[in-house]
C-alpha cells in the first residue's frame, strides 16, 4: 500500500503519542509501516535535530532556521520517505511541510510562498495523502509540556517549545489556515480528547478513505 500520513499540531498536542499508537495498530494488521519524525530520521537530520531544538548561545536567524530544516527534510525524503513509498510500505511522519509554513511562516513571519517554493524543491513534490492535524489550544499544550518537564528528570522545554504563548498561537492559527485550504489532505482532530479516542477517531477515517486498505472489523458470531 502506497500510503503517507503526516502529523501535525502545536506544541504538546499529543502527535507524537497518537503515531506511535497508529504505527503500532498497522504492526498489528501485518501491514508493512515505517515511522519517522522531523527533524531527524537520517544520520545528517538527526545531526541538524539539536542545533534546531537545543538551547544556545549562538542565535539562529528564521531564514538560516528554514533552510535547515528544508535540509534535514530533504535528506529524510531522498534516504527514507520515497524509498519506503515505493515499496509500497505506509509511512507516518511526526512533522512534515506543514509545520515549516505554521512555525517559519505564520509564527517567524518569513514569506509564505518562498517556504512552499522551498518545501516542494525540498521534497521533489513529495507530500502526504493524509495529514491528521490535533488541533489543541497551545495553553493546554504547553501545560502538558511544564507536567512533563516536571515528571521527567532532566527533561525540559527545548527551543521552540520556550517561545511565548503568541508565537505557539500564531502556529495554530497557521494550521487552522492550512487546513482550510486543504480539506481533502488535512483531517482534524479534537487534541484535548483523551488518546484512546483519538486514535479511534484516525482509525475511523482511514477505514472511511481506504476501505479497500483497512476494511471493517467482522463482529463476531454469537455462539448457538
Amino acid at each position: 500500500m502506497r500510503l503517507f500520513i503526516s502529523f501535525e499540531g502545536v506544541e504538546g498536542s499529543g502527535k507524537t503519542t497518537q503515531v506511535e499508537m497508529l504505527h503500532n495498530y498497522l504492526v498489528e494488521m501485518r501491514i508493512s509501516v515505517l515511522k519517522t519524525r522531523e527533524p531527524g530520521g537520517t544520520a545528517l537530520g538527526d545531526r541538524l535535530r539539536p542545533i534546531l531544538l537545543e538551547h544556545s548561545d549562538a542565535p539562529c536567524c528564521p531564514l538560516s532556521e528554514l533552510f535547515l530544516y528544508a535540509a534535514a527534510r530533504a535528506q529524510l525524503v531522498k534516504e527514507v520517505i520515497a524509498p519506503a513509498l515505493d515499496h509500497h510500505t505506509v509511512v507516518i511522519s511526526d512533522r512534515y511541510v506543514d509545520s515549516t509554513v505554521a512555525y517559519q511562516g505564520y509564527a517567524r513571519g518569513l514569506d509564505i510562498s518562498l517556504i512552499e517554493r522551498l518545501n516542494r524543491s525540498a521534497t521533489n513534490g513529495c507530500m502526504p495523502h493524509l495529514t491528521v492535524l490535533l488541533d489543541t489550544d497551545p495553553e493546554v499544550g504547553l501545560n502538558r509540556i511544564s507536567s512533563r518537564a516536571l515528571t521527567l528528570l532532566g527533561c525540559g522545554k527545548d527551543r521552540l517549545e520556550s517561545e511565548s504563548l503568541h508565537f505557539h498561537r500564531q502556529v495554530r492559527k497557521g494550521y487552522q489556515i492550512l487546513a482550510d485550504r486543504n480539506p481533502d489532505r488535512f483531517f482534524v482532530v479534537n487534541g484535548r480528547r483523551n488518546k484512546e479516542d483519538i486514535h479511534q477517531q484516525i482509525k475511523h477515517e482511514l477505514i472511511r478513505r481506504y476501505p479497500e486498505s483497512f476494511p471493517l472489523p467482522i463482529p463476531a458470531r454469537n455462539a448457538g
